[in-house]
Formats: structure tokens, C-alpha cells, sequence
């Protein structure tokens, strides 16, 4: 467990996808969407907060700071990234999507161990970049502010530019799966039950 990071769950998206149902809140077996999350991430980081602009409430039930995104125009993961980067009480921020359920548990300490110098780091599986998954150092809030205030909205794009460091978890594509529809998290919970 890392004490001067704080975890950001990214549960601000519209998600189309998810029938325009609040995915974070999707019920998969015994817990919703971004309780899976926050069940991996707790153990890694020393705080957590969401990054919610919907059903603020529910995700306040967790006894969790919820946080919404400081623009109005849903401009994607980079507005609850600034929202983490914004409220976080520590000097680091490592932030998780809502959907991914499998991220591997050692994602932070990866993220920590190979970053380098540099002030952020993130997730690639070798065959695909997950920015989402990342750790910034809060002192990047006036860049990424500045970043959006110009309509920028790549996540990648602002990684180049802020020269974060990749971080390989190799042959672990599976971890980084992201459930997009309820037909991803029925085959998921089925996987899961066979498992077991």
C-alpha cells in the first residue's frame, strides 16, 4: 500500500455502450461495477475517491468522496483525471476505469517501480496502451487544465506530452478487459463462476 497515493475510480463516462445505464453502478454478480474495482484497488493505494458526474449519491454510499468533473462538456477521462489530480490529498494519483474489474494487483506498484523520473506513468499490455490506468504526480493539474482549456481531449496525446513513462504488464491482456456491455459482464460473471 502506497501512502502518498491516492486511487481515482473513473466513473464519469456517459456509457453509451451500457444502454446509457451509469455503468459503475451495473449490478455483476454480488456487487456493482466499480465495487469490483474498489475492492482491487483499496489494498494498493492509501485513500480512494471517484470521479462521478452521475448518481453521485449512490457512489456516496460507499462512505467515499465523490468528485464531478470542473468542465461541463464531458470531454471523457481527462476531466476525472483532473478532478483526481484536483482533490487528492496526496502528491500522487493512480487512477482506475470503472469497467475493468481484473486489473492485475500489482498495478500500482508497477506504475511506482518503472516510472522513472518521470511524473506519470501507465499501463500497456504490450499489444495495446491503457492510459486510463495511470499514475500522475498532482503537479500536472495546471498542465492538463491548460490541455483541455485548448479542446485537446487524447488521453495518449497528453501522455506524449507530458513525457510519462510506459509500463509493460506482459501477456496480461485479459486483466485489462474492459466490460462495455451487459453481455460483457454476464460472460464475465460466468467465467468468474467456473472459476471458482
Amino acid at each position: 500500500m502506497h501512502a502518498n497515493i491516492t486511487g481515482v475510480i473513473l466513473a464519469g463516462g456517459r456509457s453509451t455502450r451500457m444502454g446509457g445505464k451509469d455503468k459503475g453502478l451495473v449490478q455483476v454478480g454480488d456487487k456493482t461495477l466499480y465495487q469490483h474495482v474498489l475492492g482491487r484497488l483499496t489494498p494498493q493505494v492509501s485513500q480512494v475517491i471517484i470521479s462521478a458526474n452521475r448518481n453521485q449519491q449512490c457512489y456516496q454510499q460507499s462512505g467515499l468522496e465523490v468528485v464531478g468533473d470542473l468542465t461541463a462538456d464531458y470531454p471523457g477521462p481527462l476531466a476525472g483525471i483532473l478532478a483526481g489530480l484536483t482533490y487528492a490529498r496526496t502528491p500522487w494519483i493512480v487512477c482506475a476505469p470503472c469497467d475493468v474489474p481484473d486489473f492485475p494487483l500489482n498495478l500500482v506498484e508497477q506504475l511506482w517501480l518503472h516510472k522513472g523520473n518521470a511524473l506519470a506513468s501507465y499501463a500497456s499490455d504490450g499489444e495495446r496502451e491503457h492510459p486510463t490506468f495511470a499514475l500522475l504526480h498532482t503537479s500536472l493539474a495546471d498542465e492538463l487544465t491548460r490541455y483541455l482549456a485548448r479542446g485537446e481531449r487524447k488521453l495518449m496525446l497528453f501522455m506524449a506530452a507530458i513525457d510519462a513513462q510506459q509500463v509493460m504488464f506482459s501477456g496480461q491482456q485479459d486483466a485489462f478487459r474492459n466490460l462495455n456491455t451487459p453481455e460483457d459482464c454476464q460472460q464475465w460473471q460466468q467465467e468468474k463462476g467456473s472459476e471458482q
